[in-house]
Protein backbone atom coordinates (compact mmCIF):
# COMPACT_ATOMS: atom_id res chain seq x y z
CA UNK A 1 0.00 0.00 0.00
CA UNK A 2 0.98 3.63 -0.94
CA UNK A 3 2.00 6.09 1.32
CA UNK A 4 -0.99 8.33 0.30
CA UNK A 5 -3.56 5.13 0.06
CA UNK A 6 -5.57 5.05 3.10
CA UNK A 7 -6.89 1.52 3.89
CA UNK A 8 -10.32 1.65 3.31
CA UNK A 9 -9.03 2.67 -0.10
CA UNK A 10 -7.70 -0.61 -0.61
CA UNK A 11 -8.69 -4.22 -0.35
CA UNK A 12 -6.47 -7.72 -0.29
CA UNK A 13 -7.53 -9.96 -2.66
CA UNK A 14 -7.05 -13.66 -3.94
CA UNK A 15 -5.54 -12.19 -7.29
CA UNK A 16 -3.49 -9.44 -5.20
CA UNK A 17 -1.64 -12.65 -3.12
CA UNK A 18 -1.37 -14.58 -6.57
CA UNK A 19 0.17 -11.55 -8.51
CA UNK A 20 2.53 -11.00 -5.83
CA UNK A 21 3.16 -14.85 -5.19
CA UNK A 22 4.46 -14.31 -9.09
CA UNK A 23 5.86 -11.49 -8.24
CA UNK A 24 8.46 -12.96 -5.63
CA UNK A 25 9.11 -16.52 -7.19
CA UNK A 26 10.32 -15.21 -10.64
CA UNK A 27 12.39 -12.25 -8.49
CA UNK A 28 13.80 -15.20 -6.62
CA UNK A 29 14.15 -17.41 -9.42
CA UNK A 30 16.13 -14.87 -11.63
CA UNK A 31 18.31 -13.37 -8.72
CA UNK A 32 19.34 -17.13 -7.43
CA UNK A 33 20.12 -18.30 -11.59
CA UNK A 34 22.11 -15.42 -11.63
CA UNK A 35 24.56 -16.20 -8.74
CA UNK A 36 27.59 -17.96 -9.83
CA UNK A 37 27.73 -21.24 -9.04
CA UNK A 38 31.60 -22.06 -9.03
CA UNK A 39 31.20 -19.43 -6.48
CA UNK A 40 28.94 -21.54 -4.35
CA UNK A 41 31.14 -24.64 -5.10
CA UNK A 42 33.98 -22.62 -3.63
CA UNK A 43 32.63 -21.79 -0.49
CA UNK A 44 30.80 -25.44 -0.28
CA UNK A 45 34.49 -26.37 -0.17
CA UNK A 46 35.69 -24.15 3.24
CA UNK A 47 32.68 -25.42 4.58
CA UNK A 48 33.83 -29.02 3.75
CA UNK A 49 37.64 -28.49 5.32
CA UNK A 50 36.91 -26.28 8.09
CA UNK A 51 37.27 -27.94 11.67
CA UNK A 52 34.26 -25.57 12.87
CA UNK A 53 32.04 -23.32 10.80
CA UNK A 54 30.76 -20.20 12.77
CA UNK A 55 27.72 -18.07 11.82
CA UNK A 56 27.39 -14.62 11.73
CA UNK A 57 24.61 -12.26 10.28
CA UNK A 58 22.20 -9.14 11.60
CA UNK A 59 18.81 -9.02 11.12
CA UNK A 60 17.06 -10.93 8.21
CA UNK A 61 20.34 -12.58 7.12
CA UNK A 62 21.21 -13.40 10.12
CA UNK A 63 18.08 -15.45 10.56
CA UNK A 64 18.57 -17.12 7.09
CA UNK A 65 22.08 -17.77 8.13
CA UNK A 66 20.79 -19.49 11.88
CA UNK A 67 18.96 -21.96 9.29
CA UNK A 68 21.88 -22.70 7.33
CA UNK A 69 24.23 -23.69 10.24
CA UNK A 70 21.09 -25.62 11.43
CA UNK A 71 21.25 -27.28 7.93
CA UNK A 72 25.17 -27.87 8.28
CA UNK A 73 24.80 -29.16 11.48
CA UNK A 74 22.36 -32.05 10.67
CA UNK A 75 25.15 -33.17 8.23
CA UNK A 76 27.35 -33.60 11.47
CA UNK A 77 29.45 -30.75 10.95
CA UNK A 78 30.63 -28.26 14.07
CA UNK A 79 28.75 -25.39 14.21
CA UNK A 80 28.32 -22.53 16.62
CA UNK A 81 25.96 -19.21 15.93
CA UNK A 82 28.28 -15.86 17.15
CA UNK A 83 27.08 -14.48 20.29
CA UNK A 84 25.57 -17.50 21.69
CA UNK A 85 26.84 -17.67 25.21
CA UNK A 86 28.37 -21.08 24.75
CA UNK A 87 30.09 -20.17 21.20
CA UNK A 88 33.76 -20.54 21.86
CA UNK A 89 36.37 -18.54 20.23
CA UNK A 90 36.83 -18.84 16.80
CA UNK A 91 40.56 -19.89 15.62
CA UNK A 92 42.73 -21.07 12.78
CA UNK A 93 41.15 -24.00 10.82
CA UNK A 94 37.89 -22.58 11.69
CA UNK A 95 35.48 -20.54 8.87
CA UNK A 96 33.23 -17.77 9.36
CA UNK A 97 29.81 -17.95 7.61
CA UNK A 98 28.55 -14.45 7.08
CA UNK A 99 26.01 -12.45 5.45
CA UNK A 100 25.18 -8.99 4.60
CA UNK A 101 23.79 -7.14 2.11
CA UNK A 102 25.29 -3.71 2.01
CA UNK A 103 28.66 -5.42 3.03
CA UNK A 104 29.42 -2.50 5.61
CA UNK A 105 26.57 -3.91 8.20
CA UNK A 106 29.17 -2.95 11.46
CA UNK A 107 28.88 -5.85 13.72
CA UNK A 108 29.53 -8.62 10.79
CA UNK A 109 32.43 -7.12 9.42
CA UNK A 110 34.09 -6.38 12.75
CA UNK A 111 33.25 -10.54 12.84
CA UNK A 112 34.78 -10.98 10.00
CA UNK A 113 37.92 -8.59 11.05
CA UNK A 114 38.34 -10.61 14.30
CA UNK A 115 38.29 -13.71 12.25
CA UNK A 116 40.94 -12.97 10.41
CA UNK A 117 42.81 -11.86 13.32
CA UNK A 118 42.70 -15.65 14.75
CA UNK A 119 43.48 -16.85 11.65
CA UNK A 120 40.53 -18.16 10.40
CA UNK A 121 38.83 -18.18 7.08
CA UNK A 122 35.97 -15.77 5.87
CA UNK A 123 32.77 -17.12 3.64
CA UNK A 124 30.63 -14.31 2.69
CA UNK A 125 27.46 -13.79 1.10
CA UNK A 126 26.52 -10.18 -0.10
CA UNK A 127 25.37 -7.63 -3.33
CA UNK A 128 28.33 -5.78 -2.86
CA UNK A 129 31.67 -6.92 -4.38
CA UNK A 130 33.49 -3.38 -3.10
CA UNK A 131 32.56 -3.65 0.05
CA UNK A 132 34.71 -3.98 3.28
CA UNK A 133 32.97 -7.39 3.78
CA UNK A 134 34.03 -8.92 0.26
CA UNK A 135 37.55 -7.38 0.74
CA UNK A 136 37.99 -9.32 4.10
CA UNK A 137 36.51 -13.22 2.06
CA UNK A 138 38.56 -15.79 1.05
CA UNK A 139 35.01 -17.33 -0.70
CA UNK A 140 32.86 -14.63 -1.87
CA UNK A 141 29.13 -15.46 -3.06
CA UNK A 142 27.78 -12.05 -5.00
CA UNK A 143 24.16 -12.44 -5.06
CA UNK A 144 22.79 -9.47 -7.59
CA UNK A 145 19.91 -8.10 -5.45
CA UNK A 146 19.19 -4.77 -4.34
CA UNK A 147 20.25 -3.25 -1.58
CA UNK A 148 17.99 -2.96 2.01
CA UNK A 149 18.55 1.15 1.14
CA UNK A 150 17.88 1.22 -2.41
CA UNK A 151 13.94 2.33 -2.36
CA UNK A 152 14.27 2.54 -6.10
CA UNK A 153 15.55 -0.41 -7.49
CA UNK A 154 14.90 -1.47 -11.09
CA UNK A 155 16.07 -4.73 -9.50
CA UNK A 156 12.84 -5.87 -6.92
CA UNK A 157 9.67 -4.55 -6.46
CA UNK A 158 9.43 -6.00 -3.03
CA UNK A 159 10.79 -4.25 0.17
CA UNK A 160 14.09 -3.50 1.75
CA UNK A 161 16.35 -6.41 1.32
CA UNK A 162 13.74 -8.90 0.96
CA UNK A 163 15.29 -10.47 -2.11
CA UNK A 164 18.47 -10.54 -1.11
CA UNK A 165 17.46 -12.52 1.65
CA UNK A 166 15.33 -14.75 -0.19
CA UNK A 167 18.27 -15.53 -2.91
CA UNK A 168 20.78 -15.98 0.46
CA UNK A 169 18.26 -18.60 1.56
CA UNK A 170 18.06 -20.30 -1.91
CA UNK A 171 21.82 -20.47 -2.22
CA UNK A 172 22.58 -22.22 1.38
CA UNK A 173 20.21 -24.06 1.02
CA UNK A 174 21.55 -25.51 -2.46
CA UNK A 175 24.53 -25.45 -0.93
CA UNK A 176 23.82 -27.71 2.02
CA UNK A 177 21.54 -30.20 -0.75
CA UNK A 178 24.94 -30.21 -2.62
CA UNK A 179 27.18 -31.41 0.27
CA UNK A 180 24.60 -34.11 1.27
CA UNK A 181 24.64 -35.03 -2.42
CA UNK A 182 27.76 -36.00 -1.65
CA UNK A 183 27.46 -37.90 1.59
CA UNK A 184 26.57 -41.26 3.02
CA UNK A 185 24.36 -40.88 5.54
CA UNK A 186 20.72 -40.95 4.89
CA UNK A 187 17.93 -38.84 5.86
CA UNK A 188 16.98 -40.42 8.81
CA UNK A 189 20.65 -40.73 10.23
CA UNK A 190 20.70 -36.77 9.80
CA UNK A 191 17.44 -36.43 11.78
CA UNK A 192 19.36 -38.31 14.47
CA UNK A 193 21.00 -34.62 15.47
CA UNK A 194 17.51 -32.37 15.35
CA UNK A 195 16.96 -30.81 18.42
CA UNK A 196 15.36 -32.78 20.67
CA UNK A 197 14.55 -29.98 23.40
CA UNK A 198 12.13 -27.77 21.83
Amino acid sequence: MHSNTTESDYQVTHETISDNVSLILGEITKTAGSVRTDRMADLASLLQRSERIFVAGAGRSGLVLRMAGMRLMHLGLTVHIAGDATTPAIASGDLLLVASGSGTTSGVVKSAETATKAGARIAAFTTNPDSPLARLADALVIIPAAQKTDHGSSVTRQYSGSLFEQALFVATEATFQSLWDNDVQPAEELWLRHANLE
